[in-house]
């Protein structure tokens, strides 16, 4: 269902998130500020007022206390060879490879693995960047469910439906630069399927099945950025009326993949 118009905001305010944090009150303070009436101010919304919040995995990952030592991290062998091969830290090595499913490539630095979760990125999402000193931050284990905790907390702070998507930055095999995707959904569809619709020229589509949580996601990361300090979006006037997709359905079945 296509919107006419969709808003999209920053939501600013948001703390250095340590593990334990309430994240969803964090948000909902947010959201607050931002104009959204939260449980005790006045008026109530309705299926209309719907919105959706986007969350960037690390702080997700970092109130649920994903990250791991270094200095508690024992490399392995090959772990070793890899990254005196390539310049990196073993200890990172280690704690990608321990993340890792399988090991889809090795080659000129670059290690790009299957997660446990069946997401294929770089590094099985084991990430340094925005991490406390001497920790990595992992993705969150379950994160459908993540974004499920979240969004009942944001449903009865703001007493509307919300829709809450977890996003992470992944590379994409066939074009150059990174964007952001959805890893957790809950509270809106995963995708909005055209099949069976007809064109502008009266042909029936087949295979048109728009990925819309990765395409919010990827739009949430325009007002979000990777420096700003920004960790969630809020965007209004997108309403599909669903509350049952995840993230885990959007991972393509390895009947499917064309490059296994």
């Amino acid at each position: 269902m296509a919107a006419d118009t969709i808003c999209i905001r920053g939501l600013k305010g948001i703390p250095e998130i340590l593990p334990g944090m309430n994240l969803g009150e964090k948000i909902l303070s947010a959201l607050e500020q931002a104009g959204i009436k939260i449980a005790g101010s006045a008026g109530s919304a309705g299926p209309a007022d719907a919105i959706v919040v986007v969350v960037a995995q690390k702080v997700v990952s970092k109130s649920e206390g994903c990250l791991i030592r270094l200095d508690e991290v024992v490399p392995s062998v090959q772990a070793r060879a890899w990254a005196r091969a390539h310049h990196k830290d073993p200890r990172v090595v280690e704690v990608v490879l321990q993340q890792a499913r399988r090991v889809v490539r090795m080659d000129r630095g670059v290690l790009i693995a299957e997660t446990h979760h069946g997401f294929v990125c770089a590094n099985a999402g084991v990430d340094t960047s925005n991490a406390p000193e001497g920790t990595v931050v992992l993705l969150p284990p379950d994160p459908d469910k993540s974004a499920k905790d979240l969004r009942q907390v944001l449903e009865a702070g703001c007493r509307r439906q919300v829709g809450v998507i977890i996003s992470d930055t992944f590379g994409r095999p066939w074009r150059l630069g990174l964007t952001n995707v959805a890893i957790g959904v809950s509270g809106l569809s995963a995708f909005i399927d055209y099949r069976g619709q007809v064109d502008s020229f009266g042909r029936s589509l087949q295979a048109t099945t728009m990925a819309t949580a990765d395409e919010l996601a990827g739009a949430a990361e325009l007002v979000m950025g990777k420096t700003a300090g920004v960790p969630a979006a809020l965007i209004e006037g997108f309403h599909d009326g669903c509350t049952a997709g995840s993230g885990r359905e959007m991972i393509r079945p390895a009947e499917d993949d064309l490059f296994r």
